[in-house]
């Protein structure tokens, strides 16, 4: 789906949309919770993660996130949990310094879950 097809949907009003951001808050409180484990009892460091992640875009050019998850575990940048790394990408993506090309890519990870996302690099 589009960047755009979501943001169309976003203005569709749901029968269930306050069960669905609720559904969001909680994973967004979740993911906080498990960044802060993985930086208190892995040293984790997210900072670094963040600009390993833009660094990479930036020289290699768009990646999916699965690749560049993996490619921070393989450089240094290695939570407790690879769940930890979804506020990471939040946070890029907040601030517009990446943004999503797609959203459809084959998964190897995450099975019976929505489409890999494709990566690139947001502002110049």
């Amino acid at each position: 789906m589009s960047q755009h097809q979501f943001e169309l949907l976003e203005r569709v009003p749901l029968r269930n949309a306050p069960a669905l951001e609720a559904a969001k808050a909680a994973g967004v409180k979740a993911g906080e919770h498990c960044l802060a484990k993985a930086e208190d009892v892995a040293n984790f460091d997210s900072a670094g993660a963040a600009k390993f992640i833009l660094g990479w875009l930036r020289r290699y050019g768009p990646t999916s996130g699965e690749g560049l998850t993996t490619a921070c575990c393989e450089h240094g940048f290695k939570p407790h949990d690879l769940r930890a790394m979804g506020p990471v990408f939040a946070k890029l993506i907040k601030a517009g310094d990446i943004k999503v090309l797609r959203s459809d890519l084959p998964r190897s990870r995450g099975h019976g879950t929505a489409g890999g996302r494709l990566y690139g690099v947001g502002k110049p």
